[in-house]
């Protein structure tokens, strides 16, 4: 039976970006499928003792920028370390994919199109406009994927979505969970093949 991946992330969240395509190419080598669940991590932080970026403190701050510089290096994906929409509003972004999920879309390319344009493309994925362009750009209707997105309806599913990853201990971006072991971070990313493999 094919393992399960549950990935829960936040399409503002440059680790999920770094290691989104990099998920997907693991689980189709081992033949694993994942279930893709967008969050706001304004629904996790406060549950988790997490902090906004802008509350970090300065060293914090500073160590991450080192490490957004490092890791698109290493890993060859582009990556603008300070976007100009960032920090924005990752709840209608999330609505939008957890909508196009509901309608039975596979949702990955939708999601790494929209974390391309924060972090690469300097668009504001929390703009309406931007939203349904992305969508279109993606093959999808997406002024349908909107209207609904925006609705008690799609707000229910991101609710929902942040209930379960909060229940799975999700506190940060990317968090996958393997045969009920959390992983947080791309850079845990060949300790979540080694446990599609059992090998951990």
């Amino acid at each position: 039976m094919a393992k399960v991946i549950t990935y829960y992330y936040t399409h503002v969240s440059p680790w999920s970006y770094l290691g989104h395509s990099r998920l997907g190419e693991l689980a189709a080598r081992h033949g694993a499928t994942i279930d893709y669940v967008p969050i706001t991590l304004s629904a996790i932080f406060p549950k988790t003792g997490g902090l906004p970026l802008p509350k970090r403190a300065p060293e914090r701050q500073a160590y991450r920028m080192a490490e957004l510089k490092r890791w698109p290096q290493l890993l060859g994906i582009p990556l603008n370390r300070e976007p100009k929409h960032f920090p924005t509003d990752d709840r209608p972004a999330a609505r939008l994919a957890l909508t196009a999920k509901a309608q039975g879309h596979d949702i990955a390319g939708l999601s790494l199109a929209l974390m391309r344009a924060c972090w690469v493309e300097e668009r504001d994925i929390a703009e309406p406009d931007t939203l349904r362009e992305v969508a279109d750009a993606c093959g999808l209707d997406g002024q349908r994927l909107l209207s609904e997105s925006e609705s008690d309806q799609g707000q229910q599913r991101l609710d929902v979505a942040c209930e379960k990853a909060l229940a799975a201990g999700c506190f940060g971006s990317p968090w996958y969970v393997v045969d009920s072991e959390p992983f947080w971070g791309q850079d845990r990313l060949e300790l979540v093949e080694k446990a599609l493999t059992g090998k951990l």
